[in-house]
């Protein structure tokens, strides 16, 4: 898809059909007596329109579109004027490039007949735009349109990664595919393999990964936006100290001896949407060229059933020292990021955010409108509320209180990688609890995306990977302090 920024006076491309926005709910494709097509689409009460209605009607506008087959829309830009919507011109037009490309997106790279849907061009008329919003000149105006595009395209990247098959997206492919997103960006990668994360002592990562023939790897992805050394080991000033991002990277996950059933296995290849989202963020970080040092991690693992596997009751060594009692396989993910969130201490990083796909529980508590966000740091939390409301990527918190550390206690270990008593309750706050234990010597936020993995219904997005929450830690990255 590309985005035009046009003048009234420019002369539309044959076929393209003009957007009118109006009142009501009504959405009809039509023809005007002087035989121009139009798409009227109704938004309902323009003055109710809020900004979290305005993400909604950016997709919606283009699935709409798909679905009646236009290739060419143009859109009047100070039709999209709404009273409760405060933001300018240029916050506008980022978010309209951002929703149109996400929404265009379709995975069908594997079917032989493809229903070709996609929407070519898209013109924008700024005529008249200082009557509106800021009056950006139209160069500044286009900017903002180009990083939309940019943000919007790695999220589509990362979705690819995470739709791909466990068979075609193994822990050795997907650091490969984090080679290749990162090159050309400033970003540098480094790719550990077995042997490394033995020496780093990496038990949590070696255990869970022991039962595959598939062996497993740690993604290292340095950022350094600020010139110079990326901080290590407790040097560098406060802004030199980086923000580290860490993902989840299961590639396909079984359950391990503790065997998902058949219906839970399906959609497992995208347990590693975390670490895909965490190598595009980091993609997009270098091509918008951020003045901050960032690092991203993804230990990536697959979590298989066979005579080499771990088991219930093993008891792991984490590369923090903390033992691990395995009281079931299939609470993966946190083991991995264990040793993650214990690799990131030697970057004396300002703040740590880790992001998987990690629990069921966090879907039964919250649905599938928004992940679960956990972290000690109230203002950390109010600022990634803030955050994911200016990228439409929803969060709500769950407690971290105390209380809850003696669930993860465990009888004959450090810890337990599960409820030590065997309880179902609180499963979402248990593993973050879990994890609170090696993320102790940072700030830190912990978001469980599992509830936002797959789009649902009225997202208007393409079946499968939603590429959440990638533009909430481009967002976070841009603006943390």
């Amino acid at each position: 898809m590309k985005i035009k920024l046009i003048s009234e006076k420019e002369k539309l491309p044959k076929g393209t059909v003009l957007v009118e926005i109006s009142e009501g709910k009504e959405v009809k494709f039509t023809t005007d007596s002087l035989g121009a097509e139009k798409l009227i689409f109704g938004v309902g009460k323009k003055s109710e329109l809020n900004l979290r209605h305005f993400f909604v009607f950016c997709r919606k506008l283009i699935r709409t579109a798909k679905g009646y087959k236009i290739k060419k829309l143009a859109l009047n830009f100070n039709q999209l004027d709404f009273p409760k919507i405060k933001l300018s011109d240029g916050q506008k037009a980022r978010i309209m490039a951002e929703q149109f490309i996400i929404a265009d997106f379709d995975f069908n790279k594997y079917k032989k007949e493809k229903e070709e849907t996609a929407i070519e061009e898209i013109f924008i008329d700024t005529h008249g735009l200082t009557q509106t919003g800021d009056g950006l000149p139209h160069k500044k105006l286009k900017e903002a349109f180009d990083i939309g595009i940019l943000v919007g395209k790695e999220v589509n990247y990362s979705r690819e990664l995470s739709n791909t098959p466990g068979g075609e997206m193994t822990p050795t492919l997907l650091a490969k595919k984090a080679v290749e997103a990162c090159k050309g960006t400033g970003v540098k990668v480094s790719i550990f393999d077995e042997e490394k994360i033995k020496e780093l002592k990496m038990g949590a990562v070696l255990g869970v990964s022991r039962g595959s023939e598939e062996k497993p790897q740690f993604i290292v992805m340095e950022y350094n936006g600020l010139g110079g050394s990326v901080a290590k080991n407790g040097s560098g000033t406060q802004e030199q100290r980086p923000i580290v991002l860490v993902g989840k990277g299961v590639t396909f996950d079984t359950g391990g001896l503790s065997l998902k059933p058949g219906d839970s296995m399906l959609g497992m290849h995208l347990d590693m949407s975390g670490g895909s989202v965490v190598i595009h963020a980091m993609a997009t970080i270098g091509k918008l060229k951020l003045k901050k040092n960032v690092i991203g991690l993804v230990p990536a693992v697959e979590n298989m059933p066979s005579g080499n596997s771990y088991r219930p009751g093993d008891i792991l060594t984490s590369m923090s020292g903390k033992t691990i009692e395995v009281l079931n396989t299939d609470a993966e993910g946190r083991l991995i990021l264990a040793d993650a969130l214990t690799y990131a201490e030697r970057y004396n990083p300002r703040l740590v955010v880790d992001v998987a796909t990690l629990t069921g529980a966090a879907v039964v508590a919250l649905g599938e409108r928004c992940s679960a966000i956990f972290t000690k740091d109230k203002k950390l939390e109010d600022l990634m509320r803030e955050f994911a409301e200016k990228t439409g990527e929803y969060v709500w918190p769950l407690p971290l209180w105390d209380e809850y550390e003696d669930d993860v206690k465990g009888h004959f270990a450090d810890l337990a990688n599960t409820h030590k008593d065997n309880s179902r309750w609180g499963g979402a706050i248990e593993a973050a609890i879990f994890l609170y234990q090696f993320a102790r010597k940072y700030p830190w936020v912990h978001i469980d995306m599992a509830p936002r993995m797959v789009s649902t219904k009225n997202d208007y997005l393409a079946r499968g990977s939603t590429g959440e929450p990638m533009k909430l830690l481009v967002k976070l990255v841009e603006e943390y302090n």
